[in-house]
Order: C-alpha cells, then sequence, then structure tokens
C-alpha cells in the first residue's frame, strides 16, 4: 500500500510539472512580442529607420470613434487625438488618408510629395500599427492606395475628412461628416441617409519630428523591464474582485442553500416554478441580467425611485457589483445544493422524522453532511463564476477604477485602450486562479470518491471473510448430524474422512482473513449445532 502511494504522489506531482510547463509555454508564446522600427526605444509610441531625417514619437491607435453629441466637441463622429499630434492616419472603407502637418513635415525634413518618404513613413506606421492592432485588421495588410495631403480637409464623398479640429475643451478630434455642406453642423444634419461611422474604419495619431528628437533610451535589461511591467500595473481590480466574489459567495451560499431545501419541501407543481425563477439567471446573457437590474434599481421603475428618494443609490456603486456576482452565481450553489438534497435517501429522512428529529435539525445534522462534497464543488465553481462576471457587473456597476473594476473589465479595457501586454496579463492570471479552481474541485471529488471506494473494499472483504466463516461453521455443524439413516429425512449422509479434510482446508481459510465462527448453517437445519443434532436426529 505505501509503494502505492508513493507512485501516485509522484504520478500526480509529475503531471502537475507537465501542466505548469504547458502554461509557462503557453505564457511565451502568446505574450507579444515588441514590434519595434529600426532605433526605437519604446515600440509602443515611437519608431525610426537608419537613413531616414524623421521619425515618429507619440503614437495612438483609435479603434473607434463616437458621434454623440456633446457640448464642446465638434459635430460628426470623430476620434481623439493626443495632444501635439501633427500625422493622422485614417482607414476609409477606399483607401488610406494619411494627414501630415505642413509645418511640422517642414521642421522634420518629411516632403509630402517624395516618394521615398512617403514610403519610410508608411513603413513607420504600418510597425506602430501592427503593435496596437489587438488583433484586428492592421494598415500593413491594406492594398488600397495610400493619400498623403497636408490639407486640414479632403472629400471623398459621401463624406468629408477634417484633421486637427479642436474642440472647445483644448483637446483635438479627426471628425468625419457628411461632404457638400459648408458648415460643419450642416454637414451633420444632411447626413440622414448615411452612417458617418462607416467612413472610418478606424483612426492613428502620432508626431512626425526630426530623427534626433525621437525619444530615444537604452533598452533595458529583461529583470529591470519584467520589473518595470509589474511595477505599471495597476492591482486594485484583482482586489476588487476577490473583494465582491467573497461577499457575494457568502450570500449566495447561505440563500442557495435555504432555497434547495425550501424548494424541496414544495408540491410539484410549485417546486417548478420555484426552480425555474431560481435557476433562470444561470441561462439568461449575463447583459440581459444588468440591463433588469438597472431597469429594477435605477430610476426607470416605482422600487428604484423610492429606494432613491431614501437615499439608497445602488447603480454604479461597489454594491451593484456584488449584487450583480450574486445573481450570476446563486443558481450554481442552488443547484448543486438541491441535486444533492434530491439524491439522499427520502426513507434515512423519513425515519428521522419518526425518532422526533425536527426539520431543521434533520437539514443541518443528515442533509449537509451527506450532501457536502457536492455542495462544496457547487461553492467553488459559484465563486469562480462570480470573480469571473463581466457583462453584468459592467451593466449595472460600471467601470470605476478600485471601485467596480474587477479583472474582466480591466481586461477589456486595457485592451481596448491598446495596453494588450496589461490585458494578458491579467489573462493568465485568471487563467491561473481557474485552473486551481478546477483542481481543488478534481481533488476533492477524488478524496471523497477514494473514501467511498475504501469503504466498499472493506465491506468487500469482510463478506469475503463471512462468507467463508460461514461455510467453515456449517461444515462444523454438519459433523453433529447422525449417518443413520433412519434419524430423519432432514439427516446429511457425508463421508467423515473427507469432512476432516474439507474442516483442515477450510478452517485454514478462514484464519487467514480473520472470519467470525459463529454464521449461518447448511441445510434445512439452524444455525446453531445443537439445533442440527435436533434436526437430524428428528426429535429424538
Amino acid at each position: 500500500m505505501s509503494a502505492w502511494r508513493i507512485d501516485t504522489a509522484d504520478a500526480r506531482a509529475a503531471w502537475l510539472a507537465v501542466v505548469v510547463a504547458v502554461i509557462m509555454a503557453a505564457c511565451v508564446a502568446l505574450w507579444p512580442a515588441p514590434v519595434m522600427a529600426s532605433g526605437a526605444a519604446d515600440p509602443a509610441v515611437a519608431a525610426t529607420q537608419e537613413g531616414v531625417a524623421f521619425g515618429i514619437d507619440g503614437f495612438e491607435r483609435n479603434a473607434k470613434g463616437t458621434a454623440r453629441a456633446m457640448d464642446g466637441q465638434p459635430a460628426g463622429y470623430r476620434f481623439p487625438l493626443l495632444d501635439d499630434s501633427n500625422v493622422v492616419v485614417v482607414r476609409t472603407p477606399a483607401n488610406v488618408l494619411v494627414y501630415v502637418d505642413a509645418d511640422a513635415a517642414q521642421a522634420a525634413g518629411f516632403d509630402c510629395e517624395d516618394a521615398d518618404d512617403q514610403a519610410a513613413l508608411r513603413r513607420m506606421l504600418c510597425d506602430l500599427d501592427a503593435a496596437h492592432s489587438m488583433g484586428g485588421a492592421v494598415l500593413s495588410d491594406v492594398e488600397d492606395p495610400w493619400l498623403f495631403t497636408v490639407e486640414p480637409d479632403c472629400v471623398q464623398a459621401p463624406y468629408r475628412y477634417r484633421f486637427c479640429v479642436a474642440g472647445e475643451n483644448g483637446d483635438a478630434y479627426a471628425v468625419v461628416d457628411a461632404a457638400g455642406q459648408a458648415d460643419a453642423a450642416d454637414a451633420v444634419a444632411a447626413a440622414d441617409d448615411i452612417d458617418l461611422g462607416d467612413g472610418a474604419l478606424w483612426s492613428d495619431d502620432a508626431r512626425l519630428v526630426a530623427a534626433d528628437q525621437v525619444s530615444l533610451a537604452a533598452e533595458p535589461a529583461w529583470l529591470e523591464g519584467l520589473g518595470a511591467f509589474f511595477a505599471r500595473i495597476d492591482y486594485r481590480p484583482l482586489w476588487v474582485s476577490i473583494k465582491t466574489a467573497g461577499v457575494a459567495l457568502a450570500v449566495s451560499f447561505a440563500l442557495g442553500l435555504l432555497a434547495a431545501w425550501r424548494t424541496m419541501g414544495t408540491t410539484s407543481r410549485i417546486k417548478g416554478v420555484l426552480d425555474s425563477v431560481f435557476t433562470i439567471p444561470m441561462v439568461l446573457p449575463p447583459t440581459v441580467c444588468g440591463f433588469l437590474l438597472l431597469m429594477v434599481f435605477g430610476q426607470s421603475t416605482a422600487v428604484g425611485r423610492w429606494l432613491i428618494d431614501h437615499g439608497v443609490s445602488l447603480v454604479f456603486t461597489w454594491s451593484a457589483a456584488v449584487i450583480s456576482a450574486i445573481v450570476v452565481s446563486f443558481p450554481l450553489v442552488y443547484r448543486t445544493a438541491l441535486g444533492a438534497f434530491e439524491a439522499l435517501d427520502s426513507q434515512m429522512l423519513d425515519a428521522a422524522r419518526t425518532l422526533g428529529w425536527s426539520e431543521w435539525r434533520i437539514f443541518h445534522s443528515l442533509m449537509l453532511p451527506l450532501g457536502w462534497p457536492s455542495i462544496a464543488a457547487g461553492t467553488v465553481l459559484a465563486f469562480a463564476r462570480a470573480m469571473g462576471e463581466f457583462g453584468c457587473t459592467l451593466f449595472f456597476a460600471g467601470n470605476y477604477a478600485g471601485i467596480t473594476q474587477t479583472i474582466p473589465i480591466a481586461i477589456y479595457f486595457e485592451w481596448m485602450g491598446g495596453d494588450t501586454d496589461v490585458a494578458l496579463f491579467w489573462v493568465l492570471v485568471v487563467i491561473a486562479f481557474s485552473f486551481l479552481v478546477i483542481l481543488f474541485i478534481n481533488l476533492y471529488t477524488a478524496r471523497s470518491q477514494a473514501y467511498r471506494s475504501l469503504g466498499y473494499i472493506k465491506g468487500r472483504a469482510g463478506a469475503d471473510a463471512l462468507h467463508v466463516g460461514s461455510r467453515v461453521q456449517g461444515v462444523q455443524d454438519a459433523a453433529f448430524l447422525d449417518d443413520d439413516e433412519a434419524a430423519g429425512g432432514d439427516a446429511l449422509r457425508i463421508d467423515r474422512d473427507a469432512l476432516r479434510e474439507l474442516m483442515r482446508t477450510d478452517a485454514a481459510a478462514g484464519a487467514a482473513v480473520g472470519a467470525p465462527t459463529g454464521a449461518v448453517s447448511t441445510g434445512r437445519g439452524s444455525s446453531s449445532p445443537s439445533s442440527a443434532t435436533r434436526d437430524g436426529k428428528g426429535g429424538r
């Protein structure tokens, strides 16, 4: 047995080592390699090229813009630009527009009409755009023509493109509106038949400077770069996720067990209704759950208005994040607990009731201990589900760093913001956490099954021992029988020499397994030697 345990432990350790190695290899393979042009100090924002007088600094990619009308911002479909951006790239349905500020081009030594300068700028823009693509389309795959211009306006019917448009708050935008109108507001009003968002697939912007003005720095060592990476990560989403999931699990655990217990005691018709109500959050899309919570607790319903009037505002708060996690994790606790309770022997529960046990005592003394393995697995899954909630939390609680921003929300917004490295870091954290959850469930389940298997094996061994002992005792009982044929119809006729040999063989087997000696009888007689004799003598 000890050798088997050692072998099993070694095999489990080897299996874990293989899994860890696979995860580490996947991390190395998936981690985005730095994409940098020749001489680039920071591949995310800067690029230069050998033999070229100019370079790019402060690069940013905007995957989506907005057409929402806001005070102080220009009308139209707009992309926000970084401060001091003088290069704007817009991917249109027909081509790629590259706007370069005339003064910046002259200062950097860029000739907008020179084919070599255009090709060099295009290569740098493509390299940086690929580093910021976040898995989407890239400029390097565009076969449509590139149009370089120093004009702040460009018309490609039915759209008009305006570059570096200043807003009232000092911000700058790249704007798409309808062509053929002198005033921008009139152009937007005339765009009833077109979707301005279709006029620009995405936008890039950067600063064009002389090559010697690009912020070059020595590339840090691997260890220093890793330390700098971890130093710039905001770890608050991890704390928010753990805190939110922990509180949600405590509430879901209590409510789930109570709901499963009370559902068992109801009639079949009511039970079906309750089960549907308690389970429906499991099958609804998370965004639907978030929308319903937003409607219920917002100002759109009487309940929400009543709560707000009494000083209870839940929308876009940490409490809303907890409620969202409870809604999505509760069905997992409820379903596993209900399945565990329904699998119990109803006769055992009825027997406890006949002994005068209360329903509460039956619940916590019988149902909970016997159904705990399944309940524990469901509880761990519910915690993982609360940790991974995204849609319902984002809809109902919003995205506020340090308050409602959980790890899944941080992944989405880091990716949308172009920080793919940080997004991938949080992805690996979630993968590692999920792996640990599954491993815990498997180990706990294996342990429970091992105890049951051990009990089954012991039971079989005891039954075999009882069988051997019964056979020995039965032979011993038969030794008291008389071989007189006239003794009675139930008497046994046996060969005494064969009986002695059989007794020696079976006695040795019974002693080897430690069998009891007072078991069942043979023939139609009873279990004791005296009764066997009595039956054999036919009432003597």
